[in-house]
């Protein structure tokens, strides 16, 4: 094989479904409580951290974000792009499910395309079905684990060395014959602080190196809503019966025992880096508690110290005291609070191991919460949980009536309906116990793939509950949605012409009828997304942006100095113009 490439790795993120602009689906509430559209064109941030740690050991490393270029830009022809890379391997990602169908599709035509370059598979639903995967004959590689920035290098080196890929952790191959190896999923690190998690820098500096910000971009409409992230660290403490990122399921799937964080120092060196380029808030991913309580004042401690105006968002994963509360308020000037209990049950979010603690403490949490500053404390439902009866679910809207009549002045409580769609995560209890409470249908990565194409959400569902059948899911998503559509306006958190925009798409959906050709209108259905945003300072720094391109990597105060440099210089990401290639 001739070993010139233009790169070594090009990492590309597919769409859901790979011809969704040809195809009549209906799938809107499958994505209205993330920022991005039903085609899940947010990529995960591991694959920034890859690209940066590959590129810090001399590999040539690319990001294509396929699936935000084909949501936001109706003309652009995939294949056309796809048949212009170059590189030694293809790497896709197939991390979460609803996936699927579109990383296989686009497995298969870039071995087609490329028929010399090899094809390597990684994520958590890669993880879990790396066996049917190896199957594949497009798909050379899988490497599994939550931590593959390492098994990527060693991966990468044996291909340019001709190494033996019998070292290489982490790594199922195809040997000649086509026989299958399992090399066994060895690394599995303890702590995160060696990679950059999320590699905004690494972002940044790539558009100035392959002149594509449209490649990069996170998701569409990043840069009118740049949301940042913090990750706290990979795995869980908790076990939540649904969730594919819960202590069991990354103990099965990625063999890892306790979670692995990155240190509240590195934590601070992120916020230096998305300050340094950005106004809008930054999500921090994991409870802040998770980690023990010297690790949580030791981040907020340099928190304090670095005065941040942006806004920041935490996570809760049970109920808060005051002394949390004090410790994020002394810290930040602007601060937020996402909590997802899913039911006003008690008893079922105990069985579901969510948020495990009475109303009352809820109640008090979010009570103090506001009482130390809390700006908005956006409050999750979920329709489909184990144990939820259509009368249970109905209940939601209640429970969200008698918050907002306690909490909703001045609109700093929004409350969020979403259906459990459009799988179950492989590897959580859920999936594994039939004790949960799920009747699931199909189970190999080839059903999932092809439940994909049905036309409506409703039908793409592979599960039922033990209380709820799939048309009792769809039709309780369908009206607890429309209380707390009317609940909204009622406390002045939607304006009328949204919620009379929800009123209509749900009349539409009831009778079933596709309001558009693929996907335009649907995304405003359920919720209007601005209402997923929050208010004050937001946007992109352009003279940041391009500094960090330049001279990414040096200290947060030679950026600024050199944005002030470079003064109101009227780059692309200012214009957000990102389709020049």
């Amino acid at each position: 094989m001739d070993d010139r490439h233009i790169h070594d790795l090009v990492l590309i993120h597919a769409p859901s479904v790979f011809d969704f602009r040809e195809r009549e689906q209906f799938r809107a509430p499958t994505a209205q409580v993330i920022p991005s559209t039903e085609e899940f064109e947010m990529y995960p941030m591991g694959m920034t951290s890859i690209a940066s740690y590959l590129v810090r050991n001399n590999y040539r490393v690319r990001i294509v974000n396929l699936a935000r270029r084909m949501v936001g830009e109706p003309g652009f022809d995939a294949v056309r792009y796809l048949r212009r890379l170059d590189a030694r391997v293809f790497g896709i990602d197939l991390h979460w499910l609803p996936h699927a169908h579109g990383a296989l599709a686009v497995a298969r035509l870039v071995k087609r395309l490329h028929p010399r370059a090899r094809v390597l598979i990684g994520g958590l639903s890669a993880s879990y079905f790396h066996d049917e995967l190896m199957r594949e004959p497009a798909i050379d590689f899988v490497i599994a684990g939550d931590s593959t920035e390492e098994p990527c290098r060693q991966l990468l080196q044996a291909l340019r060395e001709h190494r033996p890929l019998a070292s290489v952790a982490n790594l199922s191959w195809k040997r000649d014959d086509g026989h299958v190896v399992h090399n066994g999923l060895s690394y599995v690190p303890t702590d995160l602080d060696a990679f950059d998690i999320p590699a905004y820098g690494h972002m940044l500096r790539s558009v100035a190196m392959h002149g594509r910000l449209a490649d990069a971009l996170p998701y569409e409409g990043w840069l009118q809503q740049p949301l940042t992230v913090l990750l706290n660290g990979r795995g869980c403490v908790l076990d939540c019966a649904i969730c594919g990122g819960s202590r069991s399921a990354y103990r099965q799937v990625c063999a890892r025992q306790r979670p692995a964080f990155r240190s509240p120092e590195r934590l601070i060196e992120d916020v230096r880096v998305i300050r340094s380029f950005s106004r809008s808030p930054i999500f921090v991913i994991h409870d802040p508690r998770m980690g023990g309580r010297a690790r949580m004042r030791r981040f907020f401690e340099l928190l304090e110290r670095e005065r941040v105006p942006n806004e920041m968002v935490f996570e809760l994963f049970s109920a808060a005291r005051e002394d949390l509360f004090e410790l994020i308020s002394k810290s930040l000037r602007r601060w937020s609070l996402q909590v997802t209990i899913e039911t006003q049950e008690e008893r079922l979010r105990a069985k579901n191991g969510k948020f495990g603690c009475t109303n009352g403490e809820v109640e008090e949490t979010i009570a103090t919460a506001f009482a130390h500053g809390c700006h908005t404390l956006d409050l999750f439902f979920m329709v489909g949980i184990p144990g939820q009866t259509h009368a249970s679910a109905l209940g939601i809207g209640d429970y969200c009536e008698y918050l907002m009549e306690r909490f909703g002045a001045g609109g700093r409580l929004r409350p969020f309906v979403a259906p459990l769609a459009p799988f179950l995560d492989p590897g959580s209890r859920a999936f594994e116990d039939p004790e949960i409470g799920y009747r699931v249908h199909r189970r190999t990565l080839a059903d999932h793939e092809e439940a994909l194409l049905a036309p409506d959400w409703g039908s793409v569902l592979t599960f039922e509950t033990d209380a709820m059948t799939r048309d009792e899911l769809v039709d309780a998503t369908y009206a607890v949605t429309a209380r707390i559509n009317d609940l909204n306006l009622r406390y002045g958190l939607t304006t009328p012409s949204d919620h009379d925009a929800v009123v209509r798409g749900l009349r539409a959906a009831r009778r079933n009828v596709a309001t558009h050709s693929g996907r335009r209108a649907d995304r405003t259905w359920l919720v209007a997304k601005d209402e997923m945003s929050w208010s004050g300072p937001k946007g992109i720094r352009p003279s940041r942006a391009l500094a960090w391109m330049i001279l990414g990597g040096l200290k947060d105060e030679a950026v600024r100095a050199a944005s002030r440099a470079i003064g109101r210089y009227d780059v692309a990401i200012a214009a957000g113009d990102t389709r020049a290639d």
